[in-house]
This record gives C-alpha cells, structure tokens and sequence, in this order.
C-alpha cells in the first residue's frame, strides 16, 4: 500500500442490542486498535473512528421484548459497550453513535444527493404486513420455513442454518415474529440502488485494483457476489424507528440500517472535528485522495463494506474509496461457534470485572490465535498457558531479572557500556532488532497483525537467550565491568522491545518504560538504537508485569461459561453430547412419563425463551412452563399432543409454578422438536 498524508481508521460499528463479546474484539476492534497505534507510533496523522450502530429491525424487536422503548434500548447497550472500549483501552479518537442529530443530518444529505442525481430507482412491490400490528414486517420481522433447507425457522433475510441469503416471499410458511400470525401481502413503495449498475466497475476496482493487496478472503466473497450478478436493494424501510426519509410522501419510511450504518463513520468524522476544530477538518480525511480509508470489520460484513458502502461513495462522487478492507474471519469458544443466545460467549465487561489488571494478557491471547485467514479457537486454558509460558516465563522474565540484578549489582544505575567493544553476538542482536522492525512493518502492510505481535515477540526471546548466555550474575566477583555491560545491553534490548510491543501491550511497555524512568516516551525510528538509556540512568523498583494465573481462577471461568449455557436452554440436551452414565432398571420406571394435549399457551413476560402452557392430562389440567418459544409460536402447538414427564418435583420459574416437563428431542442444528405419539391416544396414557 502507498505511504499516504493521513489515514483514516474505522472499526465496524457494533450494533447496540447487546455487549462486546471477544469474537467481535478479535474479528475488528483489536485488529484496527493495533493498527491505529503501530501508524501512531510512526508519528503519522491518523484518526480512528467507531460509533454504535443503533437502527434497524434488530433494535425494535430487542426493545419489544425489554419491554422499553428503542431508545431506552440503544441508551442502555451504547453506554455498556463504550465503557467496555474504554476499560479495555481501545483508543478510539471518537466513539459516536448513529442517534445522534449529526448523523440524521449527514445520512438525510447523502441520500438527497443520490436521489436529485436519480441515482434511486422507486418500485412498488408486495410485502408482507401484519394486520393485528398495522404494520409492514421488515425482513427480520419475518419467519418460516428456509425453501432450501427446510430449517423452520429461517428469517426474512437469511437462513441462519444453511447460510442461503433470502427474500421473504421465499419461505414457506411465513410467521410474523411481533403477532405471531400469518402476513398479507400488501404494496409499498420503496427507493432501490441498483447494484447491477455498478457491477462492471466494482469488478474492474474490486479484483483488479485490489486482487494483490486484500485478503483473499475479501476477495473471495466480493467474487462470489460479483459472479452470481448483483440485484437491485431496496436503501429504505417501513419502519418507524430509524433515520427517516427525507422525502414528501414518505411517512413511515427510514433509511434501510445499511444505508445509514456507514455513513456513522463519516458524520463521527464530522463530529470529532466539530469538537476539535484548531485539529483540521473532516474533509480533509473523506475527500482528499492522500488519506487512506482503511475498514477493519468481520467476514459478516463484507458485502456491505465492499460492495454496498463503496457503491453508494462511488455514486456521490465527492468522497475517497477504502484503500483496504481487513476482515478477520470468526472466532470460535471452547471448540463451537459463539452463540450469544445459547449463551456461548464471553463479555468483554465481565472479563475486564474478574480480571481488571489483565487487559494486556487479553490483547496478547487474542492477537496470537487471531482468525486472519481461518476460523480459530479461544480457549481457556490456551489463555492460562500463553500468559504463564509466554508473558510471564519469557517477557516478564527477561525484564525482571535484569531490573533485579542492576539493583543488586550497581544499586539501580544503568552501568556503563562500551559500543566499542560489542561482541559478536551483541552486534548480531542489533541487526536482528532491525530486521524484526522491517518484519513488523511489512508484515503490518499486508495486515498480518498476528505475525507482527510473533515478531515482536522474538526479540524478547533472544534477549532471554543473551542474558542466559553470557551469565553476568557469575561474573561480578572477578568482572564487574563485563558485567555492568551485559546489564546495560540488556536493558536497551528490553527499552526497544517495549517500542515493538507498544502497539499489542500498551500497558506493559508503557509499565516498561516507566520502570526505566525515561523523561520522553520512544517512537518508531528508535528501534534499532542501543544507547536510548544512558550510564548513571537510575532506573526504578521492578514491578511483577504478569502474575501466573491457577487453575482455578480457570475453572471459575469454564464453570460460569457452562452455567449459562444451561440457563439459557433450561430443557434441552444435544444429540452431540455424550451418552451419559448408566443407569438400573430400577432408575428409569422411576419415572412417571405421560401424553397430554396442550390447551393454551402464551409467552411468559420479560422472557422471550418461556413459553406458560396449560396441558390437558386427562384427570387433571397442569401448568408447564417449558423454554421453546425460539422454536414454536404461541398458537402453533394449540391442540398438539406431547409427553410429560409428571412426577418431576414442581418448581418456580419466572414466578409461575411449574409442574412438569415436555420431553423434546434437539438436533444437531439445536433445533427442538415435541416428541410425539405417532397416533392420537388418551390423555394420561402412560408412556412405557
């Protein structure tokens, strides 16, 4: 990539309907903080925005079920996730959010722009509306059954099982997800941006300009688009939460969330310089063609980000292209996929609450297993052994051994070293801190943070050989002097190492320098130079930089991991689980299992999981409550026969007394199913 003026920095926008999980800081928010620091470092002018993305049918249906309004909603999980950011260090210039008037405006202008250039084509079309709501059923809004892989609860959008991109008049079976009842099909007109347009150029800019310097699997996914042809999609929504249209004749009408999402990045930019006028001006950094755009976000974001945002930039003319679009692919938990809501995930907010003085040890962990080119796994004890191992064995090592024995040795003054008498070996450390310098940078260019973090990294092991090798503790009985000089070099080893680990470890090598009691902080150009502390430089007390982490403070994370995975599915077991131990005979006829039909059902307040059903046993009528709302509509399973189990203990859920439990089966896909009599039989028969 050409060295440019200035770069722009943006991390995709997290959409305020939850916390930071560390599969969201892996895929974007680390990557790009890395970055912004590394350029920093290099004394570049760089601004780093991000912002909550706070529109969208995502938002509504959130707030729906909170039972508060979307702004209540978008207010609660922005505050939650700016704090995370700043907790954990992310060093945004600017965190802003697409509420705010600023961001209406900038999206309101963008969109007129493109419509007086009739960039917009207008269509009236057939979507579904729910008539119990009086409302058009926005694509989330929408479930059935996926026409490709028969999965039953598909959306609108897309089949979260089989991956299939949809529109919604292609399931079968449609359900409104705020009604519960079946849709109409009603017209409405909506403003399109026809992608098919802009397909050639997109091919041209897309897999020619950028085929060697984006990843692959960047380009991989915009290919696939770009083969498959591009469709017109529809920049505006019947909603009423949202940026609105900006037209006569549009009430009801917002600005489609990935139409007004982007743009957050361009009136944040607006935003700082208001705040920061004597800074420059947001222009300067959207308009000029010596700023590099640089767009770290997901592999989910893609087209979005690579198609859509450089289309819609591409048809308003007045603004800069993304130089480079690094996207990281997923990041996996304990060997499965990150599921917030099976409860699968690990918050940033409540890490930084168990653990609040090992931002770094995070950093570190999640930049050595970041998903750059693959899916990759976090796991607990991998966590445990790279701090142990590596930050406390290598790094921590190397730093206190050579504070400790300078205290020791020369009461805490940096001992003089002769450059003129280097050895071979010293010399051959210079040259390999220069050539690690090159490795990092070039391997930055190319995004490949991960190599640059194992780079740096190297140096520190070298250091740790060096001072194992040459033994100065042995020699200060007979050699104080080739002592105070192996001291002295490693202590410049170790203050050009905090420069090559100031980007990943922050707070470490700002802790680093620190106990070197240096009056100015290092830059880039610094590496590679052995006299940046100087003889008679009283260097400070040795801090403990990383403390071994037990098993046990382990296993309290496994164990609340696990806990809440159980919580959020109260009733169900996996068919990838397995088999449990044995049991008598004895054990099993224990159980009282029975049919029954199901009367009423209705969804229990302030849980979108439980379902309160009044269960037909034959002699008697019992309420359940049973956690398959994800899975069944209220009045789908009026009428349904199911088994009981019956003599299970009553217990109190959501203040409801429940006295039973549906027996259901879940497949691989997590999806539950009744299990069922293969013909209708009495109520309270005995099943056997």
């Amino acid at each position: 990539m050409k060295d440019k003026k200035r770069y722009l920095i943006t991390a995709a926008l997290p959409y305020a309907n939850g916390g930071i999980h560390l599969g969201h800081l892996a895929g974007a928010y680390l990557p790009a903080d890395i970055y912004a620091r590394f350029l920093r470092l290099q004394d570049k002018e760089v601004l780093f925005v991000c912002g909550s993305d706070e529109h969208g049918v995502p938002i509504t249906l959130g707030a729906r079920k909170e039972h508060i309004s979307p702004k209540q909603f978008v207010d609660k999980y922005h505050l939650l996730m700016k704090q995370s950011f700043e907790r954990f260090g992310i060093s945004f210039d600017i965190y802003s959010r697409t509420s705010n008037e600023i961001h209406h405006q900038t999206a309101q202008e963008f969109f007129l722009k493109l419509y007086n250039h009739h960039v917009f084509t207008e269509e009236v079309s057939k979507q579904y509306y729910d008539e119990k709501e009086a409302i058009f059923l926005a694509d989330r809004y929408i479930t059935g059954t996926c026409p490709n892989c028969n999965f039953e609860k598909a959306y609108g959008d897309q089949c979260e099982k089989c991956g299939t991109s949809l529109n919604p008049l292609d399931l079968k079976h449609p359900i409104s997800v705020i009604s519960g009842q079946t849709p109409i099909l009603k017209e409405t007109k909506h403003w399109y941006l026809p992608l098919h347009l802009f397909e050639e150029w997109l091919k041209e800019w897309i897999l020619q300009e950028h085929k060697n310097d984006w990843k692959p699997n960047v380009i991989g996914q915009c290919k696939s688009w770009l083969d498959n042809g591009l469709q017109a999609r529809a920049m505006t929504r019947d909603l009423d939460w949202g940026v609105k249209v900006p037209l006569p004749d549009s009430e009801g009408k917002v600005l489609y969330v990935w139409f007004d999402a982007p743009i957050g990045y361009i009136s944040a930019t607006k935003e700082y310089f208001q705040a920061n006028p004597d800074k420059g001006n947001w222009e300067s950094y959207w308009k000029d063609n010596d700023t590099a755009l640089i767009q770290f976000i997901g592999k989910d974001n893609i087209v979005f980000h690579c198609i859509i945002f450089p289309t819609l930039l591409k048809a308003h003319g007045d603004y800069i292209l993304p130089e480079n679009v690094p996207a990281n692919e997923f990041l996996n938990l304990e060997g499965d996929k990150l599921s917030t809501s099976r409860g699968w995930a690990v918050w940033l907010h409540e890490y930084l609450d168990d653990m609040p003085d090992r931002q770094d040890v995070l950093r570190y962990v999640l930049t050595s297993t970041a998903p750059e080119s693959k899916d990759n796994d976090f796991t607990w004890k991998d966590f445990q052994a790279r701090n142990n191992n590596e930050l406390a064995s290598i790094l921590g090592n190397l730093v206190n051994r050579a504070f400790v024995l300078t205290h020791k040795y020369f009461q805490g003054s940096v001992p003089p070293c002769n450059q003129d008498k280097l050895t071979e070996a010293e010399q051959e450390l210079i040259q390999h801190t220069l050539a690690i310098k090159k490795s990092i940078e070039d391997s930055m260019a190319r995004f490949r943070i991960r190599e640059s973090l194992n780079e740096a990294m190297t140096l520190v092991r070298l250091g740790n050989k060096y001072l194992t090798d040459t033994e100065p503790w042995k020699k200060m009985n007979t050699d104080p002097e080739t002592t105070g000089h192996i001291l002295n070099f490693t202590l410049q080893l170790i203050a050009n190492s905090s420069i090559l680990l100031e980007p990943f470890l922050p707070d470490t090598s700002a802790r680093i320098q620190k106990m070197l009691n240096l009056p100015d902080s290092f830059r880039w150009s610094d590496v590679g130079n052995y006299n940046l502390i100087k003889q008679g430089q009283q260097i400070n007390q040795p801090e403990i930089l990383f403390t071994k982490i037990e098993d046990d403070e382990i296993q309290k994370q496994l164990d609340k991991l696990h806990q809440r995975k159980q919580q959020m599915t109260p009733e169900t077991s996996s068919t990838e689980k397995p088999d449990k131990a044995a049991i008598n005979y004895e054990d099993f006829v224990k159980l009282d299992l029975r049919t029954g039909t199901i009367e009423t059902a209705v969804k229990v307040k302030n849980a979108d999981k439980l379902l309160q059903l009044q269960v037909n046993m034959g002699n008697e009528s019992r309420t359940i409550v049973s956690g398959i709302a994800t899975y069944y509509a209220p009045e789908q399973i009026i009428g349904q026969q199911v088994c009981v189990v019956c003599n299970l203990a009553p217990r109190k859920i959501k203040g409801i007394e429940s006295k039973g439990m549906i027996l259901m089966a879940e497949d691989s896909n997590g999806t539950l199913r009744f299990i069922q009599p293969s013909e209708t039989v009495s109520n309270g028969s005995v099943v056997s």
